[in-house]
């Protein structure tokens, strides 16, 4: 078989230039929320797994939070319900409720851990139920037209705490922890979260390294469909302000914001449309998406 010498020069640059990345996060945390496009085609979620599985390998410890929308959309219109939104929150009524925890704490969590396992990986799938991991509370959305008014959307819940002992110890045992976002109240009810708020909230009390949110866009967009990255939190409310971020981005922003301002080191909104994005972003110069900085 004869070698291209530029592609074997390539190849050589390439773990070049990811060896100080291997040697900075050794031993470290990333927390990755999976979602979008990455999810459901089926190159790209192979090419998700491997890449979870070889972070495993060269020591650094993946934690994966999923969400599973489209999925839940479907099932919900096999039964003749229209799944409903307030500022990119899911409207969650208790029948709605059965559907997201069939959805994510079966059929999606089972098919990430099965894709990981696959790949060579040991990966365990968790809810926040599981040892009361998550603790959640009900959310109450503000009342953008009656300020003082709040919104009650249904079983949707914000996070009263998390303990990170289960993730930790499924770490320290050489697994790779995969998370659907379903907390649980006081009062034992479920509450459906926004899978991004979970992995924000998940990357600060871990003390992870970085958060990584995979999408369905480049990252983050101004008007023109220009990239934009090394934004501030004044800038990001700006350009919420202005309208320029909205609808679904709005609690990636959020997460994102609350991890950089908590300790989080670095925070990222990637494409998960690309092949092996997750790689390309924390092993190379140039990386792909958004950087969010703390300040």
């Amino acid at each position: 078989m004869t070698v291209d010498p530029k592609q074997a020069a390539q190849k050589a640059r390439t773990l070049s230039e990811a060896l100080p990345y291997i040697r900075r996060f050794h031993g470290k945390t990333v927390v990755i929320k999976y979602g979008g496009n990455a999810m459901t085609d089926p190159k790209l979620q192979r090419s998700f797994a491997h890449d979870v599985v070889l972070l495993k390998l060269i020591g650094i410890n993946p934690v994966v939070v999923h969400g599973g929308g489209p999925q839940i959309e479907q099932l919900l219109g096999k039964l003749g319900k229209k799944g409903e939104f307030v500022q990119g929150m899911r409207v969650t009524d208790a029948e709605t409720m059965d559907v997201v925890e069939m959805v994510l704490a079966g059929a999606v969590n089972k098919d990430i851990v099965t894709l990981i396992n696959q790949a060579g990986g040991k990966a365990v799938g968790l809810t926040g139920q599981d040892g009361a991991f998550i603790v959640a509370r009900k959310l109450l959305m503000p009342n953008k037209d009656k300020p003082d008014e709040m919104i009650d959307i249904g079983q949707v819940g914000e996070i009263a705490s998390i303990d990170p002992t289960v993730i930790s110890t499924l770490e320290q045992g050489g697994f790779i922890p995969v998370v659907a976002p379903i907390g649980v109240g006081l009062d034992g009810e479920s509450y459906n979260i926004n899978a991004d708020l979970v992995a924000g909230k998940l990357a600060e009390v871990l003390r992870a390294e970085k958060l990584v949110l995979l999408t369905n866009t480049p990252g983050v967009l101004d008007k023109d469909g220009n990239l934009l990255t090394g934004l501030t939190p004044k800038q990001i409310d700006a350009l919420v302000a202005d309208g320029t971020l909205s609808g679904g981005m709005l609690p990636k922003i959020a997460s994102a914001l609350d991890a950089a301002r908590s300790g989080v080191k670095s925070v990222h909104i990637i494409d998960g449309r690309v092949e092996h994005a997750l790689l390309l972003e924390i092993f190379t110069d140039e990386g792909v998406g958004t950087l969010i900085r703390s300040k």
